[in-house]
């Protein structure tokens, strides 16, 4: 693509701690020409992220991967955000393999026995997809969510994909996700009024005692395992 790929070879207002609104209107102005999606599999810091990028008007593409085990909570909540940002485009391009595909090529309960290839078949594949078609990727991603995540920058090439990947969020702490969400009444998951610190698929997750809705674990992904991430980004991550 020819794009600088550190911060300080953009503009002063593109800072590893400038403000979430200013990078996203920068964002979406800089790269106007370019071929730019967000992603989310609609947890917190990807609403409040759908958010404000909706602020900016500009009509870009929403990308999510239905990986046929959403929860029913996380499917309404996709409906609330389509309806509440008619502006932005929600596309689904998760994998076409049906769970009775799956199964009758993998065996039952792939998850259980080898979840890397189940997040791979269902989540990380079909992204590659997605992302021959993309120059620049918004996430919500945030260096406080894992050790993998903690050093992340708000710009930072993508190997995985090929991509530069724009982290506008990086900086910022769940409590101002959740401040964020509370003051602009962003849609959330109803799943973490009840103890789900993340959302993923239905078999993977589970809710984390003692935990409360302000609060980021990703200690009820895959329980039991030594799995806490799905690979989307990257090894780890």
């Amino acid at each position: 693509m020819n794009l600088p790929l550190s911060t300080a070879d953009y503009p002063a207002q593109v800072g590893e701690d400038s403000p979430a609104d200013q990078l996203i209107a920068w964002c979406v102005d800089y790269f106007v020409d370019r071929r730019v999606e967000v992603t989310t599999s609609f947890g917190m810091e990807g609403c409040a992220l759908i958010d404000m990028i909706a602020r900016t008007s500009r009509p870009l593409t929403v990308v999510y991967m239905d990986t046929m085990f959403f929860f029913k909570e996380t499917y309404e909540l996709r409906d609330r955000m389509i309806e509440r940002y008619p502006h932005l485009q929600f596309v689904n391009r998760g994998t076409t393999l049906t769970p009775e595909q799956q199964e009758a090529i993998h065996g039952p309960e792939l998850w259980k026995r080898d979840p890397d290839l189940c997040c791979k078949i269902r989540k990380v594949d079909p992204m590659r997809e997605v992302m021959k078609d993309v120059d620049v990727w918004i996430t919500g991603l945030r260096r406080d969510q894992s050790k993998a995540r903690a050093n992340i920058r708000v710009l930072e090439w993508d190997w995985q994909y090929q991509v530069l990947k724009f982290n506008p969020l990086a900086s910022w702490s769940r409590k101002q996700i959740w401040e964020y969400v509370q003051a602009n009444k962003v849609p959330y998951n109803a799943l973490h009024e009840q103890g789900y610190p993340t959302v993923g698929c239905t078999h993977c997750t589970t809710p984390v005692p003692g935990s409360t809705i302000g609060e980021y674990s990703r200690a009820g992904r895959w329980v039991g395992t030594e799995k806490s991430e799905c690979g989307l980004h990257g090894d780890g991550i």
